[in-house]
Order: structure tokens, then sequence, then C-alpha cells
């Protein structure tokens, strides 16, 4: 079997592959290919029928299939090269691909880089252990906006969300408007883990109640799902006997977070992260593996799809420069980045600080929900940079920059470190 070169394999059609393909072109490259699983390219955004996309990379407001087309139309403008229904199967430490499709059935292609954007998946019940029967009607929330949005079917009359992640709040707004009645939105933690618009606009705005602090514990139903039992949840998370009432339903949504698709990255001998469950990775969104790069979802779980295209746009970039050696990666000293109190992760997890490095981008979550804070960055124990915050929340990812300046610094072989103070 002939195997195929490229200089760039983009995996996954959605909004970062589709970016970082765009950017990398834009650089000069122009052996690309993009692999998409699906029909079409644009992912996740091809049924993400409601606005809210946009306001910061292209400054309006658009649906998410509008925000797909503005890239599907940048990647047939370049005549980027696209593979629909193409399977990836495996991806090696050497960059060789195995993949099928209906087209070309079994191939192989080598590339000099490859770009991982495959997304993330939904976590389902087997992730979360709630007791019950097994009946039909318990689906994750975007499993239930496909077959609305895409597919034209009703997935129940009366309904429970357990989890407030975005995909479940928008999915509150959206049954509601099919006529469906949404009980309630049950969450385990004591704040909620969508976008505080997503709150006001899919839930405060339909009357819909969100239970913090609460848990799903029993799932009742043979053939179909006919009830759940809600009860609340003590600061361990476990239920509180006498709390516990039943609410009678059709369907359970579950809206329990996302995780990187990160089968091929594990595949191909890539370092995760256990905290963001995605591949740890230099400035550079390079990975430990040489010529792999990550960006999007399946790096760490973005709150906006604006922020998947500029970081995937960066990838785009990188990849480009790896391909024409003008950045050596193994330059410079390596610095780890460490998460301190009051942060869940930070993306980068590590850096080469060259001289030619101009700033860094800092991605990172809080651990809780709180008004005026300061975010201390440190090398060796002494602070190099503080940046304010009236506002943070888990579920609204962060972002600082530091500057040449600032880079400067940093003490060779010394951690750089952030963490969450409150500004007094």
């Amino acid at each position: 079997m002939k195997t195929q070169q490229y200089d760039l394999v983009v995996i996954g059609g959605g909004p970062a592959g589709m970016a970082a393909a765009v950017s990398a072109y834009d650089q000069g490259v122009r052996s690309i290919v993009i692999l998409e699983r699906d029909k079409q390219l644009g992912g996740i955004l091809n049924q993400c029928i409601h606005n809210g996309f946009g306001l910061h990379h292209f400054k309006e407001e658009l649906s998410g299939p509008e925000y797909a087309e503005r890239y599907i139309k940048d990647v047939r403008a370049r005549d980027i090269e696209v593979r629909l229904e193409s399977m990836v199967l495996d991806l090696n430490s050497e960059r060789i691909i195995q993949l099928v499709s209906p087209s070309h059935g079994f191939e192989l292609i080598e590339a000099k880089a490859v770009i991982l954007a495959m997304g993330s998946r939904e976590r389902a019940r087997g992730g979360i252990g709630t007791p019950g029967t097994r009946p039909a009607g318990v689906l994750t929330a975007g499993a239930a906006q496909r077959y609305v949005n895409l597919e034209g079917q009703r997935v129940g009359e009366n309904i429970v969300i357990l989890g407030s992640g975005d995909i479940g709040l928008i999915m509150a707004r959206r049954l509601s408007l099919e006529g469906c009645k949404v009980h309630a939105c049950v969450e385990i933690m004591s704040e909620p883990g969508g976008l505080a618009r997503n709150i006001v606009q899919c839930l405060q705005d339909f009357d819909i109640p969100l239970l913090l602090s609460h848990t799903v514990t029993r799932i009742e139903g043979k053939k179909r799902i006919e009830a759940v039992h809600i009860a609340k949840v003590d600061m361990q998370m476990r239920p509180i006997p006498g709390t516990e009432r039943r609410v009678a339903c059709d369907t359970l949504l579950l809206s329990v977070g996302l995780i990187p698709e990160n089968e091929l990255s594990r595949a191909a001998g890539v370092e995760l992260d256990n905290r963001t469950k995605g591949p740890q990775v230099f400035e550079n969104l390079q990975t430990s593996v040489p010529g792999v790069f990550a960006c999007g979802n399946v790096l760490h779980i973005h709150d906006l799809v604006d922020h998947v295209s500029d970081e995937s746009a960066r990838a785009g970039r990188a990849a480009a420069a790896y391909l024409s050696k003008q950045t050596d990666t193994a330059g410079g000293d390596l610095i780890a980045l460490e998460a301190g109190r009051g942060l869940r992760y930070t993306v980068p997890q590590r850096l080469h600080l060259r001289p030619d490095l101009e700033k860094l981008d800092i991605f990172f979550r809080v651990t809780h929900t709180a008004e005026e804070q300061k975010i201390i960055v440190e090398s060796g124990g002494k602070q190099i940079a503080l940046f304010r915050r009236v506002h943070v929340a888990p579920g609204e990812m962060e972002k600082i920059t530091l500057p040449a300046k600032v880079l400067a610094e940093i003490q060779p072989g010394a951690k750089l470190s952030l963490r969450l103070e409150a500004a007094l």
C-alpha cells in the first residue's frame, strides 16, 4: 500500500481544525489536508442554531452554522484539501496516520506535522454512576440538541436536566420553546458550571429552577424513564437523608461535562494533563511529541468558540514555523507552569524561555466564583506580574498575557506559578 505524504495533516474539521488549516496556509504551507469524520465541515457548530457566537472574533453576533460557514468559505477560498467521512483510526509518534473512508477505503498518510483538533465528547451516565434502571429517555444534552435541531425529532415532554453545563442550559431554553416542560436544572456543585449569560437567558428568563447542591439519586422506569429522585448534597457531595423528592419526567438530559477526545493523542504517545484531560503543550501549542500540535477542545474545554478560533490560528502559525524550521522548540530554558491556589489548571503547562519569545498567553480556569480578585504571577518566589479581575467564575475561561519585559524576569530553572487572591 502506498503511503500518501503531506506537510500538514489537520485531524478534525470543526472550528479548531479549519482555523488552524487556514492560518497555516496563510503562513505559506500548501500541502495541507483536513480529515473530518462527519459528512460536512463545521463540527458541533452545525447543531448550535442559537446565536451568541462571533462577538469577540468577528465583532458580530452569529449562529453556530453562520460562524462555521465563515471558516468553510475561508477553507474553500484557499483550496485546502478536505476529506469528509474520513475516520482516523490511529496516529503514532512518527506521524503515520491510519484512516478509513467509504470513498478510499483504508489508507496510510505520513505527515511532517499534525494538528490535533478532534474536539471533545460528553460525559455519559456511565461516567457519573447514577443508580437506577436503564430505560429509554436518558441521553446527553448534545445528543438531544442534534435530535431536535438537525433531525427534527422530539426527545420528550417532561424534562429534567442533570448538570449546568452550557449545552444543558441552552437545551433548557430550546426545549421550552418547543413546548416541553423543563422541571429543573439540577447541579451537584454549589455554583453553576455554565456562562452567566446562559443562566440568565436560558433558565431565569424561562422560570426554570436551578437547584444547586442537588443531584439525581435514582432513575425510575422500565421501557421509558418515569421519574427521577432528587436530593440535596452535603459538602462532600453525599445525598442528605430526608431531602429526597420524586419528580415525574419522561426525559433526563445529562450536561455533566465535556472530555477532550484524547484517544489519538494517547496513541501517539502525547503526554496528557490529568486536570484538563487533554495534551500538555508548550507555549507554541506543540505537544510532547515533536511536530504534533493541539488546539481547541481537544486541548482544554473552552467556553467560547471565539477563543477556539484564536488559539487554533496560533497552532496553525506554530505548525508552519515548525515546518519551515523558523523556530527551535527545544531551545531556551525549560520552565514549568504551576496552577496555584484558586486555579484549576494552566495552558500551556510549560514553555521554552527563548530570547525571541515576545509574549506568553496563559489560559486558566478558577476553582470558585469570586469578586475583586488579583492573579499573582511568581518566579522563584518573586512576584513578577499582577493582574486584576472584577469577577471570576469556573464557567468562564481567563487569559493573561506576559510581555517580553516580564518574561525576562523569569528565573532559569524556577517554576512559573500563578495563584488567585482577594484584592484588598
